[in-house]
C-alpha cells in the first residue's frame, strides 16, 4: 500500500534497490547529496548532478526534464553514507519559470523496480523557491527509511548545497546550471503525445481547475493518458492574485476533466464568485460537488498545518545542531563568541518560523475565502444552524450523501473551522460523552449542565436526520429511563415527530429494546433468505434512531446484551444509535462494555480535541453545533416535518 506523505513524515522502505521518480510542470534539474550521520557532505564527490551524473549506488539524470527517474540501490552505497537527499533545482534558462510558486508543484514518488509505489510526496506551499529538498532516504540502526522534507531555498542551488555544508557551494551550483544548459542546448524538443484517436494533445499552460475530493494523489493532467511508468503530473493550488479572483485547484481533488463553459454559457450573477462553488465536475451533483470541496478543504488545512508544525520543528532542530557545533570548541566558549553563535542559530531560527508562518497564513487566507464561498451555499444537510438556508427549508424527497455533525478546527488556524460530515445512512452509531472527565472544557463545566448540553446535542443531531430524509423514512425512539430529559425532549415531542413517547423505567428500556431488536432479527433473516418484501405488515421499514440517556440506569444485564447488539448488526439494517452517557457510570461493567464504546462515534457536547487524524498525526478540534440563541429555527424545521409526515409530501 503506498505512504502517502507530507512534510516531515517517513515510512520505511522494505527494498533498497528503488528507483526516485519525479514529476514537475515544468524542466526541473534533479539531483542528489550523500550524507553521512549528521547530514553533512563531504565535499563534490558525494554529489550527483547532471554534470556528474553516477556515484556508487546512485545515478541521476542528465539534463533538466520535467520528468526524472533517479536509480538508487541503497546497498551498494559506501559505508559512511547514512542519508541521500533529493534536490531539485529550476534552471536558469531564458524565459523560464524562477520560482517553483509559478509552476505546478513537484509529485516525488519512490518506487519499487517494478513501478510499485512505496511513498509519494507532493510538495505545496513552495512560493519564492528556485531549489527544494524533496526528500530523504536515511539509515537508523541498520535499516533505511524514506522522509518527506519539502525545505526550499529562495537563494537557489547555491544556498541549499551551502545549508549541507558543502565548499564552495556557490561555484559548484554555476557549474550544474552551466552542463545543464549545456544539455538543454543539445536537447530536441519530441513531439506532443498523441491520443488513442491520434489527436494531438494541448498542454494547458496553467494548472486545470477540479471539484473531486478524496485521499491527497497525483492527478493526470486533462487529455494526457494515465500510463503507470510515469507519475502523472499534479494539480496546483494557485494562490490569489491582488483583486483578481480566488483559484480553488486543488492539488489533491481528482479531476474529471470538466470541459471549459460553452461559449453560450450565462454570466455569473452579480455579486457570485466567477470561479463556481464546487466546481464544475461534469457527472456529479451538487451535493457529490460540495462533499469533495469540503474534504478538499480539510486536506488542505491538515497540509499546511503539517507542513507549518514540521518546518517549525526543522528550525529548532536546525538550531540545536548548530549550538552544538558552535559550542562543542571550548574556544568559542570564551569572549563573545558563544553569544554571537546563539543569537545567529536564533536568529535564523526565527527567520525560518517566520517564513513558515508567513506561508501559513497565506494558505490560511486562501482556505478562509473559500470557505467564504462555500459556506453559503450549502443545502440543509450540511449547513450549520445559522445559516438562512434553514429558514426556506423543505423536506426532500431523497437521502443527501452525508450529514453535518460538527465543525472541526486546529489550534494554528481557530478562524478556519471545516464541517464534520458523516457519510447517510449511518455506518456507525454516535456517543455523546456526557462525562466531566473527557476534556479540559468539560471538567470546567456543571455535571448537571453538561449532562443537559448532551442532550440537547442529542435532539439537536436527531432533528436534524429527521429534517434530512424524506417523509416517513426516519423515525426516532427514546430512553429516558429516569425522565430527567425531559425538559431538553421539549421539541421532539411538542412536534410529535418521535415514533413513541420516551419510554422510562426498566419496562419502557425492555419494550424498545426488544422491538428494535425484533426488527434487526427480521430484517436480517429477510436478507439472508433473498426476501425482503416478505416482511411482517407491522414493521417500520424507516431507518431507526434510537437515544439512550443516562445510561446504564435502568438497564439489567439482559438489556446491556441487547443494546450491544443493537450497536453491532443494528446499523447494517438500517438501526443506529445515540447514546448520551458518561463511560464512569458503567464502570461496573468493566470491559465487557468495551466494544460498545469502540463501536460508536464519540463526540463531546462542549469543544473538545479528541478527534485524532492519523493520517497526519493531527488532534482536531471537534465543536458541536448550536442554534442561534434565541432562535426558533429548529422549532420551525421540527414543525415542517411533522406536517410532511402527516400528510405524507412537503
Amino acid at each position: 500500500m503506498t505512504a502517502e506523505l507530507v512534510r516531515g513524515q517517513n515510512h520505511a522502505l522494505p527494498q533498497t534497490r528503488l528507483e526516485i521518480r519525479v514529476s514537475a510542470g515544468a524542466p526541473v534539474v534533479a539531483g542528489a547529496t550523500l550524507g553521512d550521520e549528521r547530514g553533512t557532505v563531504h565535499g563534490v564527490e558525494w554529489i550527483a548532478h547532471p554534470g556528474s551524473p553516477q556515484l556508487p549506488g546512485l545515478e541521476v539524470s542528465r539534463q533538466a526534464a520535467a520528468e526524472h527517474r533517479l536509480a538508487v540501490d541503497l546497498g551498494a552505497l559506501p559505508e559512511a553514507v547514512h542519508r541521500v537527499t533529493v534536490l531539485l533545482a529550476l534552471p536558469l534558462e531564458a524565459g523560464g519559470p524562477t520560482r517553483f510558486g509559478a509552476v505546478a508543484s513537484p509529485f516525488v514518488a519512490v518506487t519499487g523496480l517494478d513501478g510499485t509505489e512505496i511513498a509519494t510526496f507532493t510538495l505545496t506551499g513552495l512560493d519564492t523557491e528556485s531549489a527544494v529538498a524533496a526528500l530523504e532516504l536515511y539509515r537508523r540502526q541498520g535499516a533505511w527509511k524514506v522522509r518527506a522534507v519539502g525545505q526550499g531555498y529562495a537563494g537557489g542551488l547555491a544556498a541549499m548545497l551551502a545549508d549541507q555544508g558543502v565548499g564552495g557551494a556557490a561555484e559548484l551550483a554555476r557549474s550544474i546550471q552551466e552542463a545543464v544548459a549545456r544539455g538543454l542546448a543539445r536537447s530536441v524538443a519530441p513531439p506532443p503525445p498523441r491520443t488513442p484517436e491520434g489527436d494531438r494533445v494541448r498542454h494547458a499552460g496553467g494548472p486545470a481547475s477540479s471539484g473531486g475530493g478524496g485521499r491527497p494523489h497525483a492527478v493526470p493532467q486533462p487529455g494526457l493518458p494515465d500510463e503507470p511508468s510515469q507519475p502523472a503530473t499534479p494539480v496546483v493550488p494557485a494562490t490569489p492574485s491582488a483583486g483578481g479572483p480566488i483559484d480553488y485547484a486543488h492539488p489533491r481533488r481528482q479531476a474529471t476533466a470538466p470541459p471549459p463553459p460553452p461559449p453560450e454559457a450565462p454570466p455569473a450573477e452579480p455579486g457570485r464568485p466567477a470561479t463556481p462553488v464546487a466546481g464544475d465536475a461534469t457527472g456529479w451533483s451538487m451535493d457529490e460537488r460540495l462533499y469533495n470541496q469540503i474534504w478538499g478543504m480539510f486536506e488542505d488545512l491538515a497540509r499546511a498545518t503539517a507542513a507549518y508544525r514540521s518546518a517549525v520543528d526543522f528550525a529548532e532542530s536546525r538550531m540545536d545542531q548548530e549550538l552544538e557545533r558552535a559550542l562543542s570548541d571550548p574556544r568559542s566558549r570564551i569572549g563573545g563568541a558563544g553569544d554571537r553563535a546563539r543569537e545567529q542559530a536564533r536568529a535564523k531560527r526565527d527567520e525560518l518560523t517566520g517564513r513558515a508562518r508567513e506561508v501559513l497564513d497565506r494558505d490560511l487566507a486562501q482556505l478562509a475565502a473559500e470557505a467564504a464561498v462555500v459556506e453559503p451555499a450549502l443545502p440543509a444537510a450540511y449547513a450549520g444552524w445559522d445559516n438562512p438556508v434553514w429558514h426556506a427549508y423543505r423536506v426532500p424527497m431523497e437521502i443527501p450523501m452525508a450529514l453535518r455533525i460538527g465543525d472541526l478546527h486546529l489550534p494554528e488556524s481557530a478562524g478556519v473551522k471545516i464541517p464534520l460530515l458523516v457519510r447517510l445512512p449511518l455506518e456507525r452509531g454516535m456517543w455523546i460523552d456526557s462525562g466531566r472527565t473527557a476534556s479540559e472544557a468539560a471538567a470546567m463545566t456543571d455535571s448537571a449542565q453538561l449532562r443537559r448540553l448532551a442532550m440537547e446535542s442529542a435532539v439537536l443531531h436527531a432533528a436534524r436526520m429527521l429534517a434530512v430524509y424524506p417523509p416517513n423514512e426516519f423515525s426516532v425512539h427514546v430512553i429516558d429511563p429516569a425522565g430527567s430529559a425531559a425538559a431538553s425532549l421539549a421539541p421532539l415531542v411538542g412536534a410529535g415527530v418521535l415514533a413513541s413517547p420516551p419510554a422510562s423505567g426498566p419496562g419502557g428500556v425492555s419494550s424498545v429494546l426488544a422491538t428494535l431488536t425484533r426488527r434487526v432479527d427480521l430484517v436480517q433473516m429477510a436478507l439472508r433468505a433473498g426476501a425482503a418484501d416478505s416482511l411482517p405488515p407491522d414493521l417500520d421499514p424507516a431507518e431507526q434512531l434510537l437515544i439512550v440517556n443516562d445510561f446504564p440506569h435502568g438497564f439489567d444485564d439482559r438489556a446491556v446484551t441487547q443494546l450491544r447488539y443493537l450497536a453491532d448488526e443494528g446499523p447494517s439494517v438500517g438501526v443506529h444509535l445515540l447514546m448520551v452517557a458518561d463511560r464512569e457510570d458503567a464502570s461496573a461493567y468493566g470491559p465487557v462494555l468495551d466494544p460498545l464504546w469502540r463501536s460508536l462515534l464519540r463526540v463531546t457536547p462542549v469543544a473538545d480535541d479528541h478527534l485524532a487524524d492519523p493520517w497526519v498525526g493531527h488532534a482536531w478540534t471537534y465543536e458541536p453545533l448550536r442554534t442561534p440563541p434565541g432562535s426558533r429555527v429548529l422549532e420551525q424545521v421540527l414543525d415542517r416535518v411533522a406536517a410532511a409526515r402527516r400528510t405524507g409530501h412537503r
